[in-house]
């Protein structure tokens, strides 16, 4: 394990003023206890919780993006399914095995400084492979594709999943309202039917919800994940955001796949904020956006005992960047991936600036390999330059995946199709 301490960063954590300090790592988690290694941020970096992406299907991060066609939208997602299958993306990516695309997405979160993530896939299809992903990728929830009759069936049955939930204090993870033909517009009335709306209950899209859902979801204290960039690509609208946050419902962001979504987490939430701006011609705070993926997230997935802050006893999930601006609020929401210098999880650095693997000590020579990226030399865990290749060597050709920030074969030129 690595013990460490993080001196002269500033730190910005939900609930507590912004100061500068120091943050001691001891086992995996932060302590109050002293470090024998200090590393000295210098005054100039930001010290965030690690991001939280409450919504991604990892097997489906591909390019170059599936939609309807030109001046069309879809009215559900079933038709948009359809035409994903019939798609060159599609078959392009069949290429590709399921471990390949799950491990290429790992690598897309933690390139956008997100630690942990849901896999909106069920658990006897990603069990084996999620926990071999650099990042945390949880497998603790319940699961139900949607409320409708055409939903796809996934895992044991609505009531059955969300009871596992409720005992195990998991989350119970479904898309709702995702469109707006006569059944998705029904999605809370059938699960209050079946006794199941609560806390409990993370509901992804949303984008049919009624004024009078959003006051039942409100009130049951069920959480909501904003896929604003996927939405309006395959709809052209996307949820009552401002309506949700007035009423209180805990809020957080998904990226949704590649495949509809924003390519990566820093990307998210950044489209996410000029939405809502074009929305209702106001702003989204900073702050309000940064509280939606640390600590609300964490809420959602029933974790915030362990993720979300960085408060003493939970796990050491940190994420340093550079801090180009004079707010470190706005700083995060700005950044981009070519800001990260350091990214940790549960104290075990990942990816960061070669500058901190020789402090740390190194570890193993397998655990970590360099990769360049915006020029600096960087140390990652894994190889994912190594994936990449063999990516493009199964493709057949110099396939560029905008979610990674480096090419693994700089002498060619990189085409997407």
């Amino acid at each position: 394990m690595f013990n460490y301490a993080l001196k002269n960063g500033v730190l910005v954590t939900p609930g507590k003023e912004i100061h500068s300090g120091v943050l001691k790592v001891h086992e995996g988690k932060l302590v109050s206890r002293d470090s024998a290694v200090a590393i000295d941020l210098g005054g100039q970096s930001c010290v965030y919780p690690s991001l939280i992406n409450t919504h991604d299907h990892l097997q489906g991060n591909y390019l170059p993006p599936v939609g309807p066609k030109p001046g069309s939208y879809y009215l559900t997602w079933l038709p948009w399914d359809n035409d994903l299958k019939a798609s060159k993306t599609f078959a392009e990516r069949s290429n590709l095995s399921r471990e390949d695309l799950y491990n290429l997405s790992g690598y897309k979160c933690l390139f956008s400084g997100v630690t942990t993530v849901n896999d909106h896939f069920p658990q006897k299809l990603n069990g084996q492979i999620l926990p071999t992903l650099p990042i945390r990728a949880i497998l603790e929830y319940g699961l139900a594709h949607e409320t409708s009759s055409y939903d796809l069936k996934w895992g044991d049955g609505v009531e059955v999943e969300h009871e596992r939930a409720v005992k195990n204090k998991w989350p119970f993870i479904t898309h709702l309202a995702e469109g707006f033909d006569e059944e998705s517009m029904h999605g809370v009335a059938n699960l209050e039917k079946m006794g199941i709306l609560d806390s409990h209950c993370l509901f992804i899209h949303c984008i049919g919800f009624s004024d009078a859902d959003i006051q039942k979801v409100a009130k049951a204290g069920a959480s909501v994940s904003w896929c604003g960039f996927s939405n309006k690509f395959m709809f052209n609208v996307t949820c009552k955001i401002r309506k949700l946050l007035r009423a209180g419902v805990n809020v957080s962001i998904g990226t949704d796949s590649s495949a509809t979504g924003s390519y990566n987490f820093l990307e998210e939430i950044k489209y996410d904020r000029e939405l809502y701006r074009n929305m209702y011609g106001e702003d989204l705070s900073a702050k309000t956006m940064f509280e939606m993926i640390t600590i609300n997230a964490a809420k959602a997935f029933w974790m915030q005992d362990r993720i979300g802050s960085l408060d003493e006893g939970k796990l050491a999930d940190l994420l340093v960047l550079k801090g180009r601006r004079d707010d470190p609020y706005e700083n995060l929401i700005a950044a981009s991936m070519e800001d990260i210098e350091l990214l940790v999880l549960a104290g075990t650095p990942i990816y960061g600036e070669l500058r901190f693997l020789d402090i740390f000590g190194g570890s193993a020579p397998g655990d970590y390999t360099h990769i360049h990226v915006g020029g600096r030399p960087m140390f990652v865990k894994g190889d994912p330059a190594g994936l990449y290749r063999e990516a493009r060597r199964k493709i057949g050709f110099k396939k560029t995946l905008d979610y990674l920030p480096f090419d693994p074969d700089p002498e060619t030129p990189s085409k997407n199709t």
